[in-house]
């Protein structure tokens, strides 16, 4: 008998374009591929619904956040309260199939009584209170910050309600340690970040050029972005390149102070790939060592040379596939070093060896199938 499963997304996955709906959408094909009935509920707020869902998924429904300002005076979290919607209840309790609540901002109804003898899995995409705190951190306009210090503040308190759950998969070690430590009777595995590719496919030549590349709109990555130019890029002798989602103006004034500086504005999936693939150096930092980097993980599969700092491999596990730098004068330097270095064939079978089976998407769909039983 075919193995069903309830996926309640806190988006609608598709196109996956930045690191949650990345995860989501390449579990759910992973699962499909694996013979596993995936009936999908998502939310619907900036995104259309997709005809690419529908044809992976057994059933697909769609949903409306309440996004009135009456939300954000809940003891909730804005991002879970806006989720809670009496249709998906109702849909899910239509039956008695396992259920997986993606993110903390899916599990409205994780304690809900109607559920309680359900199996609930919990897919963790960060531990969401740090992750808040390090947006209101990182953030420059005042308004966002006070809301990113309060929602950090209710997820502090809404984390309790992870232990309605039967299986956390946490998305780093370093998260499935926090996770096994403030719930020890639940089990708690380490499942790493789906994404869209099926194998190592580096080139081995040389290029000219230095990449950064993220979501340019979250303000992490947008402080990670303007870090680099000022700091490093504007030091070297090369063409570097920051692409990546929805530039901020702050982030474009930037990088036109530079002349060897190149801003790439929303490239499609298939663009950026071209840039990932023909890159001869790729620099991934973070101020934030929360959950673990779906860009560090396609740049693996994808990519060159790879300079990261310490934050970014944090529970990762990853770390003797990448050249660790903490500084600007250090990262400068290994730039300067890699440009001229050939990727070779050694450099590819490496990356081969660490990568599969362990962070393919079929491995880590059989694993969670495994848990289905």
């Amino acid at each position: 008998m075919s193995k069903v499963l309830h996926v309640i997304a806190f988006d609608i996955p598709y196109p996956p374009n930045y690191g949650g709906a990345i995860d989501v959408f390449y579990r759910i094909s992973a699962l499909s591929e694996h013979g596993i009935k995936i009936i999908l509920h998502c939310f619907e707020y900036n995104r259309s619904k997709s005809d690419v869902l529908e044809k992976m998924c057994y059933k697909v429904f769609y949903y409306k956040r309440n996004t009135s300002i009456i939300s954000h005076f809940s003891i909730l979290p804005y991002t879970v309260i806006s989720r809670k919607n009496i249709e998906l209840i109702s849909n899910l309790t239509k039956d008695n199939y396992p259920i997986m609540f993606e993110g903390v901002m899916s599990c409205y109804y994780l304690n809900n009584k109607l559920l309680a003898n359900r199996f609930k899995i919990y897919r963790e995409a960060n531990i969401e209170h740090d992750y808040y705190f390090e947006l209101f951190k990182a953030g420059n306009s005042i308004k966002n910050k006070i809301y990113y210090l309060i929602e950090s503040v209710k997820f502090r308190f809404y984390e309790k309600e992870l232990k309605n759950s039967n299986l956390i998969l946490a998305i780093s070690k370093k998260d499935q340690i926090y996770y096994s430590s403030k719930f020890p009777s639940l089990n708690v595995d380490f499942i790493p970040c789906f994404h869209s590719n099926k194998a190592v496919t580096i080139s081995c030549n040389q290029s000219d050029f230095i990449l950064y590349h993220g979501n340019l709109s979250v303000p992490e990555n947008e402080k990670s972005a303007r870090y680099l130019c000022e700091n490093v890029f504007s030091k070297l002798p090369y063409r570097c390149i920051v692409a990546g989602m929805n530039p901020t103006l702050l982030l474009q004034n930037t990088c036109d102070k530079f002349s060897n500086i190149e801003l790439i504005s929303n490239p499609d999936n298939e663009k950026l790939s071209q840039f990932v693939q023909n890159a001869q150096v790729h620099i991934l930092i973070t101020f934030q060592s929360t959950g673990l980097k779906i860009k560090l993980l396609n740049t693996l599969f994808e990519g060159r040379h790879i300079i990261v700092n310490d934050k970014m491999l944090v529970g990762s596990g990853l770390d003797s596939l990448c050249h660790i730098a903490n500084t600007p004068s250090e990262q400068i330097e290994l730039c300067e070093n890699l440009m001229h270095l050939p990727f070779n064939f050694e450099d590819i079978q490496k990356r081969n060896t660490l990568l599969i089976p362990d962070f393919s998407n079929e491995f880590l769909a059989e694993k969670i199938s495994g848990y289905l039983n």
